[in-house]
């Protein structure tokens, strides 16, 4: 690989010795890894396409230490998480800029998925749960959360959604993975309801536990879901927004299987543990009573680190 031409910026996750660089002009990105590579470009390359807003993979191969690159255009120096930040004026708003370009873009990915629903065979929801929620592993490494009560809520969850057109997602849906010309970071993805990625992509932020330095209010909330309900009517599909706590009961189970169990003497990663396992619950109790979980209700870390909130209340 020809280093001068490339600068470096971080290690990547998903693949063991992987890396992301940035070209000398900034038009283009390079990724390297090893199989887990290789499956998302080729689904990126789909993904273009179909209409996808994601972006054009230019050139794709192997390095001279035998790693899988693929160069991919820029879409932009900024993700919209990164904007958000640099918006902060001395409070945690988030900006209404950055909220009409996450419209925006999540608008154009909607419609895309709308007119290429996939034929996920009778069992596409029930596998969605387990993909996207990690829901064996989390239920094995919380067995006291495997209840009959929580079963049975993912399968109202599942008879909630049928019907629902399965599509090709992102799985990983949020402000750090949008920019205002498109979506990056597809290495998760994979057969999903229509709607699963865009209309969470708010509600995730308080699963942060206000780590991430801004929120969004009650009113850009409604207004960012009435853009994606009114693009699926236009799309023929059904409003997105009536299937929000079926989705985000899936999700909560994602954002716990993050945080793995650990040793008491490991103070901080087992309180993080402990505070998602508390945020599956009372999501769990939201849906049970109303078929809906409002993140708006979820205590952040530090008040629920202090102990201000301990108890699965409304």
């Amino acid at each position: 690989m020809d280093t001068t031409r490339w600068r470096f910026i971080k290690k990547r996750t998903a693949d063991a010795d992987g890396a992301v660089y940035v070209s000398a002009d900034g038009t283009r990105y390079r990724r390297t890894g090893g199989s887990a590579l290789r499956r998302e470009a080729a689904f990126q390359r789909t993904a273009v396409t179909l209409g996808y807003p994601v972006p054009q993979v230019l050139e794709h191969g192997e390095t001279s230490t035998g790693m899988f690159f693929v160069d991919e255009e820029s879409l932009g120096g900024q993700s919209l998480h990164e904007q958000a930040l640099a918006s902060l004026d001395g409070g945690r708003e988030l900006s209404d800029q950055v909220v009409d370009q996450l419209a925006d873009v999540s608008s154009r990915l909607l419609a895309a998925q709308a007119v290429h629903p996939v034929d996920g065979g009778p069992d596409a929801l029930r596998r969605w749960v387990e993909q996207a929620g990690w829901t064996h592993n989390v239920f094995t490494e919380n067995p006291d959360l495997d209840t009959h009560r929580a079963r049975a809520a993912l399968t109202r969850a599942t008879d909630e959604l049928a019907g629902t057109p399965m599509v090709w997602g992102h799985l990983d849906y949020g402000l750090p993975n949008v920019l205002p010309a498109g979506v990056i970071d597809w290495q998760h993805h994979g057969v999903m309801p229509l709607g699963y990625d865009v209309a969470l992509a708010l509600e995730v932020i308080p699963f942060k536990g206000g780590a991430k330095g801004y929120a969004a209010t009650p009113q850009q909330r409604e207004r960012y879901l009435g853009v994606l309900d009114a693009a699926a009517r236009h799309a023929g599909q059904p409003r997105v927004s009536p299937y929000q706590g079926a989705f985000l009961l899936v999700k909560s189970l994602f954002f716990l299987a993050l945080m793995r169990p650990v040793e008491l003497a490991r103070a901080d990663k087992h309180q993080k543990w402990q505070y998602r396992r508390h945020l599956f619950l009372k999501g769990l109790d939201q849906y049970e009573r109303t078929g809906n979980i409002d993140t708006a209700l979820f205590p952040t870390f530090d008040s629920f680190a202090s102990g201000q909130d301990t108890a699965d209340r409304p």
